[in-house]
C-alpha cells in the first residue's frame, strides 16, 4: 500500500494526529465492551451496578449515576485523542414504557471535571437522540419513530460512515440521517447509564453496549436467528448461567431475578410478565402470570353468605344512574345521574368507609354518567333528557382537573333526549357513543359515535330501519370482532320491536343481527370461561292495543361461535327490568336485576342469580327495592359491595356482600 494511500484510510479513520506514530490507530480495532469495562472481575460489588434476570436474559439495571459506573476515556483511547469518524455502536436493552416527554441517557461522555455534554445518546417514548460537540457547538441527530421504551429486549446499531448516521433496530431496514462531526476525546470521561446526575438516569436493563470502531457493525450480527437479543460481545457474566456457590464460597456479582409483586386489580399478563406474582388484596390471592394468564398459587375461597344493609346515600333527587369509578391517587368515586337541574347531580366519594358528597354538578333529568380516559386525560359524560335554561338540547363531558381535584365543563355536545354514553376502544383509537331517545314525537333518532371527543365530527351515526327510541348501548369484543349491542324501546306504537347488534368491519359498525325484545333498557355483556352471553333487561311488553304487561321475560343469549349468532340460553321472569349487573365472588359468578315495576306497586324485590352451570342462573337472595334503576357493584379493602338507585325516593343504598 502506497503511503499516500495510507494516509487517506487514516485520515478518513480520523487519527492524522497519530500518523508521526507509525499510523498508529486512536483505539483498537476490536469490539470495545463497555459494560466489561465497569464489571470488573476482581469479585467486588461495584457501586451503582446490579444484575438483574428478566424474560430469561440478564442485564445491568444502573441504580445511582454517581457510582463507579464510568471510566475515563483514555481507557480507549490509548494513542490519541479523537473519536472514530467511522464507527458502530451496538445496543441490547429493556427499556420501561416512558412518560411522553421523558428523556433517559444510555451513555455519555463528559468533560472530566464538568458536566459539558462531548458525546451522548438518550431516548424517549419514540425517538433516538444523538447528541455530540462539533466544531464549538452542540449538533443533535434524532430518529423519530423508533419505539425502544416498550419493556421488550431490542438489539440496535447505530452507524456512523462518512457524513451519515445509520440506525438498525431488530436488524429491520436501516435508517439513514446527515451527520458531520469531529469529535475530540481529551480530558473526558465516559458514563454508563446517566449524564453524572440523576435527572435522566437509565431505568431499564442494558444487556450489551459495544463500541466497533472503523467499520459498520450491522453486517456482523444480521441477519440472525433472534434480532432482538443479537451479539457482537456481551459481558461473560451475562452470559453464564448463575453457579452454585459452595458453602464458604461468596458471588462474584451480586444478582437478581426481576420478582415484582403487584397488589390490586389484575395488571396485564403477557410475555413481558411472565413469572410475575400478583396478590389479589381483595380476593386473597396470590397468582403466576405464565404469559398468557393468570395462574392461580394460593387463594382464599369465598363464598356468599347473606347481604346486609351498609349505608343510607341520600341523594339530590331520585336517581336513575350511577357510575363507579376510581381516579389513580384521588381514591374511588361515584356519580348519581339525578332528575332535578338543582342542586342538580351528584358526585360522592368513598371516604372512611362510606360514601361522602364531593361536587355537584347541574343537569337536566339526567339519565345516565360515563367515565372513560383518553391517554392520561379522565372525562366523565353526562347524559341528559330535558333542555336547559337556554332552551337547548345538550349532553355535557366533564375534565377532571388535577389541580382542583374537580371536574370542570369540558364540552357540549347536541342530543335528543339523550339516554345514555357508551365509551369504548378499537385500534387503539377511543370512541364515544351516545344513545339519542327521540326528537319531539319524532323516535326516529339517530345514536351517534363521536371519534375521540371532537366538536362537530363523529365517525358514522346508527340510524334504525324503523322509528325507535334508542335507550342504551353496550360495547364487547369476542376475539379480534368488536361488537356494539343497541337496546330499543319503542317505535312510537309498540315496545315489541327488534334490538340491533353491529360489527366493527372497515372502519365502521355495520349490522350483524338483531333480537326480538320488549321495551329493552340494557343489555349486560358477561363471560363465563370462554362462553359469552348477553342479557337483556324487558321493561314491558305495550301492544298496539295499548295493553301493558309489566310480568314479562328478560332474556339470556349465547354466543354460538359455529352459527356466529347469539341463541337463547334462559328466559328469566322479571318485573319491568331496567337493569343487569354481572358480577363475581371468589369462584362463583351472579347476574342481579333490577325490578322496578309490577303494574301496582313500585316496591318489589329485585333478585341475585347464581351461575350453577348446566342448570343456568338460579335466584339465591331477594333484595327489596323501591323503584330501582341500577346496580353497580364495587370492592375496597374492606369489602365488596352492592349499590342501588331508586327512581321513586332520594335515596340510594349501599349493601355489604358477607362471605365466609
Amino acid at each position: 500500500m502506497s503511503a499516500l494511500l495510507l494516509a487517506f484510510v487514516l485520515l478518513d479513520y480520523g487519527i492524522t494526529s497519530c500518523l508521526a506514530r507509525g499510523w498508529k490507530p486512536c483505539t483498537d480495532l476490536l469490539p470495545l465492551d463497555f459494560l466489561s469495562k465497569i464489571t470488573p472481575g476482581n469479585g467486588f460489588h461495584v457501586s451503582g451496578l446490579r444484575m438483574i434476570q428478566d424474560d430469561g436474559m440478564r442485564g445491568f439495571q444502573i441504580s445511582s449515576p454517581h457510582g463507579k459506573v464510568s471510566f475515563p476515556a483514555s481507557q480507549f483511547f490509548i494513542n490519541c485523542d479523537h473519536f472514530p469518524e467511522e464507527f458502530s455502536i451496538v445496543i441490547t436493552m429493556k427499556a420501561l414504557q416512558a412518560a411522553p416527554k421523558k428523556n433517559e441517557y444510555i451513555f455519555t461522555v463528559l468533560e472530566q471535571d464538568s458536566n459539558n455534554l462531548l458525546l451522548g445518546l438518550r431516548f424517549s417514548l419514540d425517538k433516538l437522540h444523538f447528541l455530540f460537540w462539533n466544531a464549538g457547538h452542540r449538533e443533535h441527530v434524532i430518529f423519530r419513530s423508533v419505539s425502544l421504551a416498550d419493556n421488550h429486549w431490542h438489539t440496535f446499531i447505530l452507524a456512523v460512515s462518512g457524513e451519515y448516521a445509520s440506525l438498525t433496530v431488530d436488524c429491520n431496514i436501516p435508517l439513514s440521517l446527515p451527520f458531520p462531526s469531529s469529535l475530540n476525546m481529551k480530558g473526558s470521561r465516559f458514563h454508563i447509564g446517566s449524564r453524572r446526575r440523576w435527572k435522566g438516569l437509565f431505568s431499564g436493563l442494558l444487556r450489551q453496549l459495544v463500541l466497533l470502531p472503523g467499520s459498520d457493525a450491522t453486517s456482523r450480527i444480521c441477519p440472525t436467528s433472534n434480532p432482538k437479543l443479537a451479539i457482537l460481545s456481551v459481558p461473560s457474566i451475562l452470559l453464564d448461567l448463575p453457579l452454585k456457590p459452595s458453602e464458604n464460597e461468596v458471588l462474584k456479582y451480586p444478582y437478581e431475578a426481576e420478582m415484582h409483586v403487584t397488589f390490586g386489580s389484575a395488571p396485564p399478563c403477557t410475555k413481558t410478565e411472565a413469572g410475575q406474582l400478583w396478590f389479589d388484596v381483595l380476593r386473597r390471592g396470590l397468582h403466576l402470570c405464565d404469559g398468557r394468564d393468570w395462574i392461580t398459587m394460593l387463594q382464599v375461597k369465598e363464598r356468599l353468605d347473606y347481604i346486609e344493609n351498609y349505608q343510607d346515600l341520600y341523594t339530590n333527587s331520585e336517581t336513575l344512574d350511577m357510575e363507579i369509578f376510581e381516579i389513580p391517587s384521588n381514591g374511588l368515586f361515584m356519580a348519581t345521574a339525578n332528575k332535578k337541574p338543582h342542586p342538580g347531580s351528584g358526585i360522592y366519594k368513598w371516604k372512611n368507609g362510606r360514601f361522602e358528597s364531593y361536587q355537584n354538578i347541574t343537569t337536566h333529568q339526567a339519565q345516565a354518567w360515563k367515565y372513560f380516559t383518553i391517554g392520561e386525560k379522565i372525562f366523565l359524560a353526562v347524559a341528559n333528557f330535558e333542555k336547559n335554561e337556554q332552551n337547548q338540547e345538550v349532553s355535557v363531558i366533564y375534565k377532571w382537573n388535577r389541580r382542583k381535584l374537580k371536574f370542570v365543563l369540558y364540552q357540549t355536545i347536541t342530543t335528543y333526549n339523550a339516554r345514555d354514553w357508551e365509551a369504548f376502544q378499537i385500534e387503539q383509537e377511543t370512541f364515544v357513543a351516545v344513545a339519542n331517545h327521540r326528537q319531539g314525537n319524532n323516535h326516529n333518532s339517530d345514536s351517534v359515535i363521536y371519534s375521540g371527543i371532537q366538536k362537530q365530527h363523529y365517525l358514522k351515526s346508527i340510524k334504525p330501519s324503523l322509528p325507535l327510541e334508542l335507550t342504551i348501548g353496550s360495547f364487547f369484543t369476542i376475539g379480534p370482532y368488536s361488537f356494539l349491542v343497541i337496546a330499543n324501546t319503542f317505535n312510537g306504537v309498540s315496545t315489541r320491536i327488534y334490538s340491533c347488534i353491529y360489527i366493527w368491519l372497515g372502519g365502521m359498525f355495520r349490522a350483524f343481527s338483531s333480537i326480538l325484545t320488549f321495551g329493552a333498557t340494557d343489555w349486560e355483556v358477561f363471560q363465563i370461561g370462554q362462553r359469552v352471553f348477553l342479557a337483556v333487561a324487558n321493561s314491558q311488553n305495550y301492544d298496539q292495543q295499548g295493553v301493558s304487561s309489566y310480568a314479562i321475560n328478560s332474556t339470556i343469549y349465547e354466543m354460538n361461535i359455529t352459527a356466529q349468532m347469539f341463541v337463547k340460553f334462559q328466559d328469566i321472569e322479571t318485573y319491568s327490568a331496567v337493569d343487569w349487573e354481572f358480577f363475581t365472588l371468589g369462584e362463583d359468578k351472579f347476574l342481579v336485576v333490577a325490578n322496578s315495576f309490577d303494574g301496582k306497586t313500585f316496591s318489589l324485590n329485585s333478585v341475585i342469580y347464581r351461575w350453577q352451570g348446566y342448570e343456568g342462573f338460579v335466584p339465591v337472595h331477594r333484595l327489596h327495592t323501591f323503584g330501582c334503576t341500577d346496580w353497580e357493584r364495587f370492592s375496597t379493602s374492606n369489602g365488596s359491595y352492592l349499590i342501588y338507585s331508586s327512581a321513586k325516593e332520594s335515596v340510594s343504598k349501599v349493601l355489604k356482600l358477607k362471605t365466609y
